[in-house]
């Protein structure tokens, strides 16, 4: 089963759907993984009733940061900004499929930290979003 999963993973790095910038945007940030030098910024659009209606992620690293960028991209378009402020560390995960050692799951979880760090108006992502 691990090998469907690194084979999504990889398609997602090499194809991602929901990569580039969104210009106007209503909530955008970015951040980086100072360990492996993993970035990304994230940028959304909201509707008038708060339902993420794009969705878009910019930056550069390894598959698994870009790839769960990719995933959480897609996974969080169509939802109420309430519901995506509650996606946890497990969420991502399960996008992923795959099970992570502690520097692989700081690189799937850097998206998630920026999501929610932009969503929040946060002036700097914190771990402490992730969990």
């Amino acid at each position: 089963m691990d090998d469907l999963y690194r084979e999504v993973i990889i398609e997602h790095y090499k194809n991602p759907s929901f990569k580039g910038k969104l210009n106007p945007h209503d909530y955008s940030f970015s951040d980086s993984n100072p360990l492996c030098g993993d970035h990304i910024q994230v940028e959304l659009r909201v509707d008038e009733r708060g339902i993420v209606s794009e969705a878009m992620f910019d930056g550069h690293g390894c598959a698994i940061s870009q790839a769960s960028a990719d995933l959480l991209m897609e996974s969080i378009v169509g939802k109420p900004l309430d519901e995506v402020k509650q996606l946890s560390k497990q969420d991502v995960l399960e996008l992923l499929g795959i099970d992570l050692g502690p520097v692989r799951l700081k690189c799937a979880l850097l998206p998630l930290k920026v999501l929610k760090a932009g969503i929040y108006g946060l002036g700097e992502a914190s771990d402490d979003l992730v969990e």
